[in-house]
């Protein structure tokens, strides 16, 4: 405990019991991403391990060196302020949801676009819109210490969090649902793991975290099945992180933000807001923190985050009633960022993933997808559930249209003539009436029109006919200037082309007239319908 003060006020101390439960737990927390960024920058998008170990994880370890240090500090300075030993630091770290999106709906098209394109270096042009995606996400954070309570007033809690929902239910859960059961032994018991801790709200004796016996188990069943890779010797090599300005300015320059800035700005505003309730959430577990300064440093660290290599922002991580719960107040930050930037400086994280393969961790990223979903139904009102299903359907969509045209790639590589896609494999696809067409159109910008379908429905349901209009009118102008609905074919492939979508500018002005008109061609009606 601390002792107190000559006159009677605690004196809050850098480090006390409690600290080292809340750091193993947001220390697990930490390691699942930098093992995912690992795993999936090599497994997914193909980066070799010098520029994955040698550029993006030190950058990454800068981000959270820079959040984890000053929201230690921030909680001691206000702590003795206050004369208080019990304030815990807001947790922080890499933005889950950025992450998985980054990698498939930034980095991996990048890529196969460079390799279109013929690119003398793919991976290099999949790592600097990475960058650029990162960039703009932390312009966005920054900027939205600002704005934050605006974006809340207009922008239903529905939308955001039921189009976030969308990418985990099928980019996250569905596909490391896959995963689970092309490897059960390994899967479906760590899935009973993390069901059983998280689910059944449970403690394992002894105070062991749930996750970390999951990832134990995993670990050692993945060893004993020969899923992981031999273990490295000699892997121990000191890497400080550099900065890499010029390739974000060779990112910019190609066009990267404008590119994939469908996919950037609802990512920032996400994190933007999910931050601000993740400040409410602090203050109502007794620890106010100013929000200006607070959103202001998350968006910094992801901004650092870009110059120093990394492609994933950071954010505000939920949870922090839960640290305060356990003991933890202001060191385990601190202790978590000086840790996680140790492994990933001394090249220490790359033998970390060969002991700890991502089986290992999947059933965790299960979990991860199936509480983003859940939480698009539980933290919205309860007559706003059909937005958060229609929020839903884009990402599930898009999903499925990205296994489709894995399907004609995989088709074609055996045919002489290669995989392609254009109008003759449309009109294969409607003759067993899939209206892949309009899945095409329906992917490219798919984020920003579940948000605008999303907040339509919860404006209707409210009656609020003039702003469900202007999100209509939000989703025309989005599709004139080609980052919504916009697509063409190339090669194997149906891309974003940025060009006017005029079809949907005009059903979108549609839909908007018939909003406006609503009030003068109909009346309230909350009968049973019969």
């Amino acid at each position: 405990m601390n002792a107190p003060a000559a006159g009677g006020r605690a004196v809050p101390r850098w480090f006390v019991r409690g600290d080292i439960d809340g750091f193993f737990g947001l220390a697990l927390d930490n390691l699942i991403q930098l093992l995912l960024i690992d795993a999936l920058c090599r497994g997914v998008v193909g980066l070799p391990d010098e520029l994955v170990r040698g550029r993006i994880l030190p950058g990454a370890a800068v981000s959270l060196l820079v959040g984890n240090l000053w929201y230690s500090w921030q909680a001691l300075r206000l702590a003795r302020a206050e004369g208080r030993s019990d304030r815990c630091a807001l947790p922080y770290g890499i933005n889950t949801v950025s992450l998985f999106g980054f990698i498939f709906l930034v980095m991996l098209p990048a890529r196969l676009a460079a390799e279109r394109a013929g690119h003398p270096d793919p991976a290099t042009f999949a790592w600097q819109a990475g960058l650029a995606a990162a960039l703009g996400s932390g312009v966005i954070e920054t900027l939205g210490a600002f704005l934050a309570p605006w974006l809340r007033r207009h922008t239903p809690r529905a939308a955001l969090l039921s189009t976030l929902a969308g990418v985990a239910l099928g980019f996250i859960a569905l596909g490391f649902l896959f995963r689970t059961f092309a490897r059960p032994l390994v899967g479906l018991t760590t899935l009973a793991i993390v069901l059983i801790t998280y689910f059944g709200r449970v403690r394992f004796r002894g105070g062991l975290p749930g996750g970390l016996v999951a990832v134990a188990v995993g670990a050692a069943l993945a060893h004993l099945t020969g899923i992981a890779p031999p273990f490295p010797t000699g892997a121990i090599d000191w890497r400080a992180p550099e900065f890499t300005l010029a390739a974000l300015h060779a990112a910019v320059v190609d066009g990267a933000l404008l590119d994939h800035f469908a996919v950037i700005l609802p990512m920032g505003l996400f994190a933007v807001i999910g931050s601000l309730q993740n400040l409410e959430s602090a203050e109502a577990a007794g620890d106010t923190y100013p929000a200006k300064s607070s959103l202001a440093v998350n968006g910094i660290g992801s901004l650092a985050a870009a110059a120093f290599g990394s492609c994933f922002p950071t954010t505000l991580y939920i949870g922090h009633p839960g640290w305060k719960a356990l003991g933890a107040r202001v060191g385990y930050s601190a202790l978590s960022g000086v840790v996680m930037a140790g492994l990933c400086f001394s090249g220490a994280l790359g033998v970390l993933a060969s002991a700890i393969p991502v089986d290992a961790g999947m059933a965790i990223v299960l979990w991860i997808g199936l509480v983003i979903t859940a939480q698009a139904f539980q933290a919205t009102p309860r007559e706003h559930a059909p937005a958060v299903v229609v929020g839903l359907l884009p990402g599930v969509a898009a999903w499925g249209v990205l296994l489709a045209k894995q399907g004609v790639q995989v088709g074609g590589a055996a045919a002489a003539g290669g995989a392609t896609l254009g109008a003759d494999a449309v009109a294969r696809f409607l003759g067993f009436d899939t209206w892949i067409e309009g899945g095409f159109a329906l992917e490219q910008g798919f984020i920003l029109s579940s948000m605008a379908l999303s907040a339509v429905t919860v404006a209707v349901i409210e009656r609020r006919f003039a702003r469900a209009a202007a999100w209509c009118l939000a989703a025309a102008a989005l599709s004139a200037v080609g980052l919504l609905h916009s697509w063409r074919f190339a090669g194997a492939d149906a891309v974003l082309s940025l060009q006017p979508a005029w079809r949907f500018v005009i059903a979108y002005g549609a839909m908007a007239a018939c909003f406006l008109a609503a009030p003068l061609l109909t009346r309230p009606h909350d009968g049973d319908g019969h």
